[in-house]
């Protein structure tokens, strides 16, 4: 009995000092909460009550980081749901990033709290017009009415949401319709500057970089885009497009300086075909095409492919004095020298567009002088014995006399054939005639020159070697 009593004693002793324990650790407990949590709070920078966290978040709105002010707001307010002004500050961020179901339950719980508040209405009636505007520029848009639809989207950016990421990458889509690449840069890089990791900003930016020629800055846009998402499917397509671009670019390049005219044409047509709206770029295709087709001698398709190139540059020499030579191969004489000139005017001190000036001119000036071998029916290569045979019986058939009915004409036509007969029937002025200068001024431009009834009044006797074919006179008299 006595031992038990002890051991009971013991037992209670133990007892009270597990339970001393106890009371001890929750003391420690407690001071724990009251006073670590504070300091641990102050060494990570963060107010404990949600009146400071408030401040902090209308000190971040007016130096306008508003992601900050927004997170410090939803802690005040799960701090102290109470907050009413968290609310309608937290709404209004909200709104800005055109996160419009948010912002609306926003709204709405801080007019639960302050009813009829005129300025909160006021905002909340501004969010649903910049939701309807946003909606519409996004309709519009899917439609084709880009000129109408960035009215839309600049309303919201500029008036109700100007931190929407959502509405400035659609703008940047309209600039990209609208071929305003520079604003397309500047508008993305805003987004970039918020976002550095935002891939649609990033495949836009690298289009209009592309848009501008500038292929290696482009690259780079998608390349990163794709390290941050290799399977990003606009971003492969604009990457790969590109690559193969180039790629054609430079294999119709090295056939071309490799005198594989043939073959370069195909890969510059295959080129030209991948983006038709790459005008930056592709002015440089189809001047490229148009020197190979010179080279080859195929003057109608140089000349369009020139064309193609001034339509998107007028001031583009090159093009210019290449469409005067594939004009040249078509004996577009006129076309050609006006080419030429103005290519002239652009860079007098260029001596091969002088020199291919002055052969416009004399093409265009020999075209103008009549054809004597065309006149007699014979070939440029035909004998002195073929002009003859040609001559006498072109004389005989259109001799005045044996056309009376048609006197006028068949004396017209015989003049041509009396004056072509002339400079064929004579070797040295046949020989520079064939050289293209000059005979008698005059001579064969349509007036003045060889008349074989003299002036007016006068008689005129026309002689052939040995009489007309078939006997009988030996000349005769008018």
């Amino acid at each position: 009995m006595e031992i038990l009593m002890k051991f009971w004693c013991l037992d209670l002793v133990a007892l009270r000092g597990f339970v001393f324990s106890i009371l001890i650790l929750n003391f420690v407990f407690s001071c724990q909460i009251l006073f670590l949590q504070p300091l641990v709070a102050a060494l990570d920078g963060q107010p404990s009550d949600a009146a400071a966290l408030f401040e902090r978040a209308s000190q971040s709105i007016k130096v306008k980081k508003y992601s900050e002010a927004l997170d410090d707001l939803i802690a005040a307010i799960e701090t102290d749901p109470g907050l009413s002004e968290a609310y309608w500050h937290q709404a209004s961020i909200l709104r800005r990033f055109c996160r419009y179901e948010e912002s609306e339950k926003s709204y709405k719980k801080f007019l639960e709290m302050k009813p009829r508040n005129s300025a909160a209405e006021k905002e909340l009636a501004q969010l649903f017009q910049a939701q309807s505007a946003l909606d519409s520029a996004k309709s519009l848009f899917d439609s084709g009415n880009f000129t109408k639809a960035l009215e839309f989207i600049d309303k919201v950016i500029l008036v109700f949401s100007p931190a929407c990421s959502e509405a400035k990458l659609l703008k940047v889509r309209l600039l990209l319709t609208a071929k305003d690449y520079s604003s397309a840069i500047s508008e993305t890089g805003h987004v970039l500057k918020e976002d550095e990791d935002n891939l649609e900003a990033l495949l836009l930016r690298g289009r209009a970089y592309y848009y501008l020629a500038d292929h290696d800055v482009a690259i780079r846009h998608y390349q990163k885009g794709l390290r941050l998402d290799p399977e990003h499917g606009e971003l492969k397509k604009a990457y790969f497009g590109l690559k193969n671009l180039l790629k054609k670019t430079k294999s119709a390049e090295d056939n071309a300086s490799k005198g594989k005219l043939r073959l370069a044409v195909e890969e510059y047509k295959t080129a030209l075909a991948l983006d038709p709206d790459h005008t930056a770029y592709n002015v440089h295709l189809h001047l490229g095409l148009c020197k190979v087709l010179v080279k080859l001698g195929r003057g109608k398709e140089a000349v369009t492919s020139c064309s193609g190139a001034l339509e998107i540059d007028e001031e583009l020499l090159e093009a210019l004095v290449q469409r005067g030579e594939a004009k040249l191969l078509v004996e577009d004489w006129e076309g050609a020298v006006a080419d030429l000139k103005s290519a002239a005017e652009k860079s007098p001190q260029d001596m091969n567009i002088r020199e291919a000036l002055m052969r416009a001119e004399r093409s265009l000036k020999l075209s103008q002088r009549k054809d004597y071998y065309k006149i007699l029916g014979i070939s440029k290569t035909a004998s002195v014995s073929e002009i003859k045979r040609a001559y006498k019986k072109l004389a005989l058939q259109w001799h005045p006399d044996k056309n009376v009915d048609n006197r006028a004409e068949a004396e017209a036509k015989f003049q041509e054939i009396a004056a072509a007969y002339e400079i064929l029937g004579d070797e040295e002025k046949r020989t520079k005639y064939d050289s293209g200068e000059d005979i008698d001024e005059g001579m064969g431009m349509g007036g003045g020159g060889f008349n074989p009834f003299g002036g007016e009044g006068q008689q005129y006797t026309f002689h052939f070697e040995g009489g007309f074919p078939g006997g009988g006179f030996g000349g005769f008299h008018f």
